[in-house]
């Protein structure tokens, strides 16, 4: 169980390739088994690497578990953040998550959206031998998303304003939980209470200019016109997605690119279903849209198997809310459960005709109640980014270069990448 207070805390989040288990998960499943109790985060726990424990976890949220993040957790995402808030109300607010990507995903504003903001940024390296791309596409999430939610354009100083907060409150989520001034935690939770009351007065300047809430050109516009949220509630939901669609969404592009440069045949394989979806238009500058995206076959299976391999989130917190038996385990009602994830980067492995089977065997987006309710949106933004990607640039990482878990996903330099256009005469 480790020491007193900290048990292994400690050496569970010791930074090591995310593409890898790491050693703390390699000496303990081979010691114990791939199901074994500890000591983490201040509590008694159960770590499983056992998928079929784990989809019996998610499977049985608020039946048998329930979300349980440590409390100083709390202080960054906020009391009606997603990832902590439980029962009806999680139920609510998922439910406004869903209705927002569900309309969203497919309209051709949003498709137009993704693909400028993708094409702006692709010419704006024209002229570099050189990128730090997990800075660049940061920026293209988060501007797509401030866009779409909150019709702030990409050049507006609030835009900057929300990238500069954003920044600060993703690394508090990889710090010592500890509020002492000066720290990264400290830093985080003031920075989430500035982006708290940013989005707070464009609430009040939406109600201001229009008490009546017809105008719903925006993600904003459609929460408010149904009033059926708190402001509280509604200030938590638009972070929550802004979080979702920037950080999480950034760090599986960042991994597809630095998966894609150690893999030639799947690069060229790629971008012949892009080059193919092109050649299809009578106008070669034609637009995309839903049609095209849902031809992305091959496009569909790099995501999941970089979600496979690169482990973006790489565990869950839950507690048993009762004593539980599964198979010859015992889990004690209140101790903490970690649900854990891991090397081939083979996208063809998703070609099976058992998809259904691998799908079992491999969560991507998660599972249950719990299910990444952005999945798809975030599928069309990387794919359509993808499809310019690989038909304009050709790309080399440094050799040092490697994905890290801290435990969430950074490349220690940024992912640094060696650029070339590729000539199309």
């Amino acid at each position: 169980m480790g020491w007193p207070i900290c048990g292994e805390t400690l050496a569970f989040l010791k930074p090591h390739r995310s593409n890898s288990m790491g050693s703390f998960l390699q000496k303990h499943c081979s010691r114990y088994g791939r199901v074994f109790k500890s000591h983490l985060f201040g509590s008694p726990a159960i770590v499983s690497c056992d998928h079929e424990l784990n989809m019996f976890i998610l499977q049985n949220e608020e039946k048998l578990f329930q979300v349980s993040y440590p409390r100083p957790m709390h202080g960054i995402l906020g009391k009606f953040s997603l990832l902590v808030v439980s029962g009806e109300l999680h139920k609510k607010l998922r439910n406004v998550a869903v209705s927002f990507i569900g309309s969203s995903k497919s309209t051709p504003a949003f498709l137009r959206c993704v693909e400028k903001l993708a094409v702006a940024m692709m010419e704006s390296w024209k002229q570099c031998k050189e990128i730090a791309f997990c800075e660049e596409i940061r920026k293209f999430t988060l501007n797509l998303m401030v866009k779409h939610l909150l019709s702030i354009e990409p050049e507006e100083p609030l835009a900057f304003k929300i990238l500069e907060d954003f920044q600060t409150y993703m690394k508090g989520f990889v710090s010592l939980p500890v509020y002492i001034p000066g720290t990264h935690y400290a830093n985080a939770v003031k920075a989430r209470a500035r982006l708290s009351s940013t989005v707070r007065d464009i609430i009040k300047q939406r109600e201001k200019e229009n008490p009546a809430g017809l105008r719903q050109e925006d993600f904003l516009d459609v929460i408010l016109s149904k009033r059926s949220l708190s402001d509280e509630e509604t200030v938590s939901i638009v972070l929550d997605i802004l979080l979702g669609g920037y950080e999480t969404t950034a760090t599986l592009i960042a991994l597809i690119v630095y998966f894609l440069a150690h893999a030639p045949n799947v690069f060229q394989r790629l971008k012949e279903e892009h080059q193919a979806i092109r050649n299809r238009k009578e106008d070669g500058d034609q637009p995309l849209n839903w049609e095209d995206y849902q031809q992305m076959e091959f496009t569909s299976n790099v995501i999941y198997e970089a979600m496979r391999c690169g482990n973006v989130v790489k565990f869950v917190h839950r507690k048993a809310i009762r004593d539980v038996k599964f198979k010859d385990y015992v889990i004690p009602s209140g101790w903490k459960i970690f649900t854990e994830n891991p090397s081939d980067f083979n996208p063809w492995r998703w070609n099976t005709t058992d998809k259904a089977i691998l799908s079992k065997r491999v969560m991507p987006f998660g599972g249950g109640p719990r299910l990444c309710p952005g999945a798809e949106l975030a599928k069309v933004e990387i794919s359509f980014f993808l499809h310019h990607l690989v038909l304009n640039y050709r790309w080399n990482t440094k050799a040092d270069e490697l994905p890290i878990a801290y435990p969430y996903v950074e490349f220690q330099r940024g992912l640094l990448l060696e650029i070339e256009p590729i000539d199309k005469n």
